[in-house]
């Protein structure tokens, strides 16, 4: 048999951002949220070269036939030549429209060269620091930080090439100035630009070229624990910004000898010489001075009330009664906080415990953990040190909360915890168990944009796992150095998490081989990992219909005949980020329903601790599957994922269903206004 294809791992996330420009192209989608698409475009991309790039370089560099480098790279320029054609062509003219004037050009006007005189006077010469280059420059260019490389052409035909740094974040990226006839937004290098000979006023000739270096994000960690860890990943953050260089992005029209100029001063001959547009860092595109409700989506205020829950019994009282869940940002993340406010403060409660993968910048979660600890609680929590980018917030909010009697645990270098778990312990006869377990990070910031779904439960087996795991989690050791556990409700990544999804689709198997009705529907962000994508082809080639819904990064390829011509898969990229992990498999008519942390990756299934669990109760489970449907059902923010790895629109035609509006109806109990709409 001809083995199976895979798409590549970092080319198909290529095409995940590919599918976030294509909303900013989208002149159906509200302008101010067209430029936060670009905004979210640039921002991937730098990320990409931080983390994916050094990856890729080592690879091409070790196998000369692998050609992911170069296909990157290649699809990276197609997609930043559509970029600037968005910005300049489309983006640009239509805030003209409205009268918001954007130059990305040297100011012309009389009025507005004045207006950059004073200003570079009064707010910007103070921050900037020219440096002469030469061959015993020690200056060293910081990760993702704008410059401008100035030739400049002296008396004597001499040349000298200096370096003018771009205060940002000190100064604002954008400077509006007001005029008559409209506002005009100014990029901050544009205004030293045009003010380059007060700082050269002997060059005779001045030229101006913007650079940016991007560094290699990788932290260099020992398989150490506890304070150990914290304080190695300290140091390492440190030395971040001075990692290896994997881009030089540079301006159109900069001479190849001064590029090489350049790569030889600041050593960058590892690094991938990437010819950009005149602008870098455009993900501060997000906070563009342009304020009008026209150009923005309307707002979808979250919904307060919360099926299963009502005032003035407490939530820790509804949970008695029957298992509740959040769909964020949809419904109000008020519950989640509730749930760790009434622990801290409820009598009957000894102990709580949870996990923190990316604590909010001011969490109230954290707040109302240190309260409970104040309040004579034994309260323990799991802060992921390896949650990237997020290393320096995590190891602040740590210090914090151990000073307040907090006991911090942390997870070892060769296994991230990236389960998101909550278990409160308290003095009660039938229900001495509460919990929460969600798809995302219990992170009241990131709720208001990423979609997620968190289950509130007093199941009581359910809870004794999460206790045995939380028992797990403190020994801080690998799963082969202790006895096996057993879970029959969680699915627990180093546990059993693989095989149960495994048993899962070799179930529905059986099920189509003997007649059976059959079907698997999976919602997820990544989908890489080979055993588990094996298992669905499989599944494919025995007749079952799979719907996948994957966000990013798929490997999966569809509609191979003899492979995967029984599945399809959508891409859903909209106003909110979609998150959540969803597994519904058809069971014979009587579906079971799991959620969780895990996606379908290496990195997830071999190198972290994730739980997915079960929906039990049938209300819950049809909301859910509910949910899922709608999802299906887009045709307006979905495309497919197609066997050459294409972005293809579902429909052309008007109209039709966009599953966020949908499920925000859907969920407000707004249901005959969606049914009207669509």
């Amino acid at each position: 048999m001809e083995a199976f294809r895979y798409f590549n791992r970092d080319i198909s996330w290529l095409s995940f951002n590919e599918r976030v420009l294509m909303e900013a192209a989208n002149e159906a989608v509200p302008l101010m949220e067209r430029i936060r698409f670009l905004s979210i475009y640039s921002s991937n991309l730098d990320e990409f070269y931080r983390v994916r790039m050094p990856y890729l370089q080592k690879n091409a560099l070790q196998d000369a036939a692998n050609n992911a480098f170069l296909e990157a790279e290649a699809t990276v320029n197609r997609q930043q030549d559509e970029f600037g054609r968005i910005l300049t062509k489309s983006v640009i003219p239509a805030l003209a429209r409205l009268g918001f004037h954007f130059f990305y050009k040297e100011p012309v006007s009389e009025q507005i060269a004045a207006f950059a005189r004073h200003y570079f006077y009064t707010q910007i010469a103070g921050f900037l620091q020219p440096v002469y280059l030469n061959d015993k420059t020690s200056f060293f260019p910081e990760n993702n930080q704008i410059y401008i490389v100035v030739v400049l052409e002296l008396p004597g035909d001499k040349e000298k090439i200096a370096l003018v740094n771009i205060p940002v974040p000190q100064l604002d990226r954008f400077v509006k100035i007001r005029q008559p006839d409209g506002e005009y937004i100014i990029f901050l290098e544009d205004l030293i630009r045009c003010n380059l000979p007060v700082l050269f006023p002997d060059a005779l000739d001045i030229k101006a070229f913007n650079i940016k270096v991007t560094r290699d994000a990788e932290l260099d960690l020992l398989d150490e624990d506890g304070e150990d860890m914290a304080e190695q990943v300290e140091k390492q953050l440190s030395k971040r910004d001075f990692g290896l260089a994997t881009r030089l992005l540079y301006e159109p029209g900069l001479s190849l000898r001064h590029l090489q100029y350049i790569v030889n001063v600041f050593d960058l001959k590892k690094a991938s010489l990437v010819e950009g547009g005149r602008y870098h860092n455009l993900k501060d595109l997000s906070a563009l001075p342009v304020a009008s409700s026209s150009i923005s989506y309307p707002a979808w205020p979250a919904a307060q009330h919360l099926e299963g829950f009502e005032e003035p019994e407490t939530l820790f009282e509804a949970l008695t009664r029957r298992d509740l869940m959040v769909h964020a940002p949809y419904q109000t993340y008020d519950t989640i906080l509730r749930f760790f406010n009434e622990a801290a403060i409820d009598r009957s409660v000894q102990e709580i415990y949870t996990t923190m993968y990316r604590v909010a910048h001011d969490s109230k979660i954290a707040h109302a953990l240190i309260t409970a600890a104040r309040n004579g609680k034994k309260v323990t929590v799991l802060v992921e040190l390896k949650a990237r980018f997020d290393e320096a917030n995590n190891i602040r909010w740590a210090k914090k909360m151990k000073s307040a009697g907090v006991k911090i645990i942390h997870s070892v270098n060769a296994l991230k915890v990236h389960a998101k778990l909550a278990l409160v312990k308290r003095k009660h006869e039938t229900h001495s168990h509460l919990g929460l377990l969600a798809t995302g990070n219990l992170n009241e910031g990131t709720a208001r944009f990423y979609t997620d779904h968190i289950l509130l439960t007093a199941h009581p087996a359910m809870l004794k796992e999460v206790e045995q795991l939380f028992g797990f989690l403190r020994k801080k050791k690998k799963p082969e150095k202790i006895d096996v556990m057993r879970f029959e409700h969680l699915l627990v990544a180093q546990f059993n998490l693989q095989n149960r999804f495994i048993e899962l689709i070799d179930r529905e198997i059986a099920n189509a081989q003997n007649g059976q009705p059959a079907g698997i529907t999976i919602k997820l962000n990544n989908l890489e990992e080979e055993v588990l994508i094996n298992k669905l082809y499989e599944a494919s080639n025995a007749g079952i219909t799979i719907n996948l819904i994957v966000r990013s990064i798929c490997r999966l390829v569809p509609g191979v005949p003899g492979q995967s011509e029984n599945i399809r898969i959508k891409r859903i990229v909209d106003r909110y980020l979609e998150h959540g992990r969803v597994f519904i498999f058809h069971n014979n008519g009587r579906p079971e329903v799991f959620m969780g942390s895990a996606d379908w990756m290496n990195r997830n299934i071999y190198r972290r601790i994730e739980v997915c669990f079960p929906i039990y109760h049938e209300d819950l489970k049809k909301q859910l599957t509910d949910i899922l449907a709608l999802q299906w059902d887009d045709t307006v923010q979905a495309v497919w994922i197609d066997e050459k790895l294409h972005n293809a629109p579902v429909t052309t035609l008007p109209g039709g269903v966009r599953s966020q509006e949908a499920i925000y109806q859907y969920l407000t109990g707004t249901v005959e206004n969606y049914k009207k709409t669509f």
